[in-house]
């Protein structure tokens, strides 16, 4: 009998994307029989809810459960969702995202394959919405001037990483180094995985481990979403400075340096030159790639909206990052 797993599902107001969930967990070629899976909701005010249960009515053999995530934040609904899981093995998922027929089924093969402590796979991103801009928040969220090295974005090959999308585990691991990271509302699955390193375990990425990602729909959800990733992850830092990586700086520095070279520029002409020399260059670079992906895809919105959707993500996050780094202090202080 293969080992029973539990995928676990932190959500909140997901009526767009849930039953996609749902319906590609139900056609995972792991036996249902050795499945169950966990949603713990932060009380969603739109259909969620109703959706999972009308869901739970048409498949009354299939094991799903809704618990309540009290704190409303993705940390504690991981955690909550843990200790009511009665799994060997704990699979995380997103309530965005929709994995291949085989993701269960080659995670488990990979942890008893011993090829790490946490295995996880790669994103495939597609639009959270339609329209142009959906479509372009999609590409930018999948270029590596959006993302960097994240490999798990882009098409690696297998190996060690410092961390993967999800990831699927052994119940012991949590007994070992402990649950998610409750202070944190963001970056908890980067913290985890710092965890899972330094305990002396691997965090392994398995290119055939797939699942397709939805990204954010309109321009300002991006904002929100990278500005939210840049806070958190400063906190993150103070705590791993050794885990820092050269794309989590440039963004902030960017940022920044377009701050310091503004304020400069009322009083001295070489820092407005210097301001346009950058922006002009940014732009290039940005434009020359949204050419470069416009044309062969025959969608030529992407020329504007590739530039915009990947300079929202860069001064969102930096500047995210940037509030977090500041008022750190005072925060530290009060508290």
């Amino acid at each position: 009998m293969p080992p029973f797993v539990s995928i676990i599902v932190p959500c909140y107001n997901e009526q767009a994307t849930i039953l996609q969930l749902l319906d590609a967990v139900l056609a995972q070629t792991y036996p249902r029989s050795q499945m169950e899976i966990i949603i713990a909701d932060a009380f969603s005010r739109d259909n969620t809810r109703d959706l999972i249960e009308l869901f739970q009515h048409d498949q009354p053999d299939f094991s799903l459960r809704i618990v309540d995530n009290e704190r409303r934040i993705i940390p504690a609904a991981l955690n909550f969702a843990i200790r009511v899981a009665r799994g060997d093995i704990i699979i995380r998922l997103d309530a965005h995202s929709q994995p291949n027929p085989d993701y269960v089924e080659r995670c488990v093969q990979a942890l008893e394959q011993g090829k790490g402590s946490n295995v996880g796979g790669v994103w495939e991103i597609h639009p959270g919405g339609k329209g142009w801009i959906a479509e372009s928040i999609a590409s930018a969220a999948a270029h590596p001037l959006g993302v960097g090295d994240a490999l798990y974005r882009l098409n690696p090959k297998p190996g060690a990483v410092d961390t993967v999308p999800f990831g699927a585990f052994r119940r012991e691991l949590i007994d070992r180094i402990g649950g998610f990271d409750e202070s944190l509302m963001s970056n908890e699955d980067y913290e985890f995985n710092v965890r899972v390193r330094r305990s002396g375990g691997v965090v392994w990425l398995d290119p055939q481990i797939r699942s397709t990602y939805f990204a954010r729909a309109s321009f300002r959800e991006l904002i929100r979403q990278y500005g939210r990733y840049g806070f958190w992850k400063w906190r993150m830092l103070k705590r791993n400075t050794s885990t820092l990586r050269w794309r989590q700086v440039l963004p902030p520095l960017f940022t920044g340096s377009l701050v310091v070279l503004i304020v400069l520029s009322f009083w001295f002409p070489f820092a407005r030159w210097l301001l346009s020399v950058e922006i002009v260059l940014y732009l290039l670079v940005l434009i020359a790639a949204a050419i470069q992906m416009a044309l062969p895809n025959r969608k030529p919105f992407l020329i504007i909206g590739l530039p915009l959707s990947i300079s929202m993500m860069h001064l969102s996050w930096g500047g995210g990052f940037l509030f977090s780094f500041i008022s750190s202090p005072l925060i530290s202080h009060h508290g």
